[in-house]
């Protein structure tokens, strides 16, 4: 079954919407599972329940945020790396280059004296070494102090580079150590089992799911709007990834998945203008706008500012709402939405 196929089986993001749910309830801090036996605590309402799991989705929001963040700086990182590694090799190649003349050199003005700490000074290898032992560099070098010169130039330039190479690759480590703690995170909040909810009627599972975010949104709905500026461009990109699976940290395309970030991003980009990966960057370098003036591809913001969706015209926002649940349509005044709202941006 293809993609666009498989949008279309309806029931599909209710299942997902009843899993995800399952996972959020049973991690909601205070509620525990309910036996009947005497001298249990009393139940929790519908309200504090509804309440505790909400709040949860906003951590869970955070911490998604948080990794794409530091996804970002992995990425930077990867690739300072390369462009660094390439300054070392060159800088490593000269630095050999000139080692191998100044070589010579002290080979002929010490033909007849002791050429140990001089020979082992310029065989070793070891820019900082060379660097420590300047003068003994000129020495060598007699009347070539041009070489001498150039030589302790290419040993500053390779000892420099191999420094930056250290702290990009420590940084690195960091960061990926972040990562995988950010991913941990995120993983027990969504591994948790269904005690919670089984403890709960239908009716009352029905009554929590009404104020989860994207509670009543749809995957089967089509563009038919204009084509002419670049925001109906990322509109009607966002409308062809309904369906799409929400990933956390995902930007896409439609077969990986999307976080609500990584959506409103990729949407813009097909529309040629480039906006930051995540929520915080992206409200702290937009323009904002007020929410009475909201145009189709405007950016609408929740949750401090954790979560993102794009306003799409006629009160409707197109949205990736959270693990388990698929890029939706979704009315721009659902509960968890009109009670979330933070502000409005434009790119």
């Amino acid at each position: 079954m293809g993609i666009h196929a498989a949008r279309t089986v309806a029931t599909r993001t209710r299942l997902r919407r009843g899993a995800v749910l399952t996972a959020l309830l049973a991690v909601a801090s205070g509620v525990a599972v309910y036996s009947g036996t005497a001298g249990a605590a009393p139940q929790p309402t519908i309200g504090q329940v509804q309440a505790q799991v909400n709040s949860l989705q906003a951590k869970v929001d955070n911490v998604g945020e948080q990794y794409d963040q530091a996804s970002q700086q992995l990425s930077a990182a990867k690739t300072r790396l390369t462009q660094v590694n390439k300054e070392a090799a060159q800088a490593q190649t000269h630095f050999n280059t000139a080692r191998a003349q100044l070589v010579q050199v002290a080979v002929a003005n010490y033909m007849d004296s002791d050429q140990t700490s001089v020979l082992g000074l310029l065989t070793s290898g070891d820019p900082s070494a060379v660097l420590d032992q300047a003068s003994l560099v000129e020495q060598v070098a007699g009347m070539h102090n041009e070489q001498a010169a150039q030589f302790l130039g290419y040993a500053q330039q390779l000892s420099s580079v191999v420094g930056q190479r250290q702290r990009t690759e420590e940084g690195m480590a960091a960061v990926q150590s972040q990562l995988a703690g950010q991913k941990n995170s995120i993983a027990k909040l969504l591994a948790s089992k269904q005690a919670t909810l089984d403890s709960l009627t239908a009716a009352q599972q029905a009554q929590v799911v009404a104020t989860t975010v994207g509670a009543s949104g749809t995957t089967q709905a089509s563009y038919s709007g204009p084509t002419g500026s670049q925001a109906d461009t990322a509109v009607q990109f966002a409308y062809g990834q309904l369906g799409c699976p929400y990933v956390w940290g995902g930007t896409g395309p439609c077969a990986d998945g999307f976080d609500c970030s990584g959506l409103v991003q990729a949407a813009w980009a097909a529309a040629g203008i480039s906006i930051p990966r995540d929520t915080y960057d992206q409200w702290a370098a937009l323009p904002h706008i007020s929410s009475s003036s909201l145009e189709p591809g405007d950016l609408l913001y929740y949750a401090g500012e954790s979560h993102v969706a794009m306003y799409v015209g006629d009160g409707y926002i197109i949205d990736a709402p959270q693990t388990g649940e698929d890029v939706e349509k979704i009315p721009q005044n659902e509960d968890w939405y009109a009670a979330n709202f933070d502000g409005a941006v434009r790119p």
